[in-house]
């Protein structure tokens, strides 16, 4: 299989640590280190909307599209929701005693997953006015990527620097396993589906990536090669590649089926911070130090 990316447009600001394309408008969901969150049109190539959240890193940001809000997540332990068409900002509220890493969105359910370096995740919901209805308690360092299972809506993942991956139930504070899945930290954690199988990756400050039989609770493959530490793994759901991300300030492109390493593209735009797909498209955005980078990959 041979594999091109074109169509590559830079939009320059300052350090960008996470990005997620909104599904039906030509909008990209941008934070920054700077405390801002902006959404980019990639079609025009303008800013349509502003937020200046915070005067510390907001290091995530997520569409809840359903309400027509944006959550965001920031070093300053508090969240806050803001009306994307509006921009008023709908709550506010101190989550954590520490930096918030990660937020995450149910695809179904009103609750949204925080992630802290208080080592704690919590669960919130929507419906009973941004109630914490659940604690988690379990990682012994900061816990940096919370995902919901995509096929069992009670299920999510976490992954911390104390080396593990943990599988919760959102109705139980303990966790249901535990991997010890890296010999440093990680920064990521995400499901992909093959073959009718689910899967997790992981990413580490090892330096690698791994694959994980979500069943099996065994390393199915290790993605080797980055030469500084790996923040994020993502399967393409339109394409069947894996892409790994790191602060060597390369993408590896892999194929899915067997995990051969297929082609290494390097922005020039800094270290790696997160990467974001379009379903239905071949498009990618990256979070990068110097900005946001989308180009299309072409298999």
């Amino acid at each position: 299989m041979s594999l091109l990316y074109q169509n590559e447009i830079v939009q320059r600001s300052e350090r960008a640590k996470s990005v997620e394309f909104h599904p039906t408008e030509p909008w990209i969901l941008v934070s920054l280190h700077s405390g801002t969150v902006y959404i980019w049109n990639y079609q025009s190539q303008t800013i349509e909307k502003t937020f200046k959240v915070a005067e510390s890193p907001v290091r995530s940001a997520k569409f809840i599209l359903s309400k027509g809000w944006v959550i965001v997540g920031s070093d300053d332990a508090f969240i806050r929701v803001y009306d994307y068409s509006t921009m008023e900002k709908i709550k506010e509220f101190q989550a954590h005693k520490d930096y918030i890493r990660c937020v995450g969105v149910h695809p179904t359910l009103p609750y949204v997953l925080s992630a802290s370096d208080d080592a704690v995740i919590k669960l919130w919901d929507w419906e009973k006015d941004w109630m914490c209805t659940q604690t988690f308690e379990g990682h012994s360092h900061y816990v940096m990527r919370v995902t919901f299972d995509p096929q069992d809506p009670n299920a999510f993942a976490s992954a911390s620097l104390d080396g593990t991956i943990k599988i919760w139930n959102v109705h139980s504070s303990a966790p249901k396993y535990t991997l010890d899945a890296h010999e440093k930290g990680l920064n990521f954690v995400d499901y992909f589906s093959r073959d009718d199988k689910l899967y997790l990756l992981s990413g580490s400050d090892d330096y690698t990536a791994k694959v994980w039989d979500d069943k099996g609770r065994s390393c199915v493959q290790t993605l080797e090669g980055h030469e500084h530490n790996v923040t994020i793994v993502c399967a393409h759901p339109e394409l069947p590649i894996v892409i790994t991300g790191s602060e060597d300030e390369t993408l590896r492109i892999w194929d899915a089926n067997g995990f051969r390493l297929m082609h290494v593209l390097k922005f020039g735009h800094g270290r790696i911070w997160d990467i974001a797909y379009q379903k239905g498209s071949q498009r990618v955005a990256v979070a990068c130090d110097e900005g946001i980078a989308v180009v299309e990959i072409v298999c």
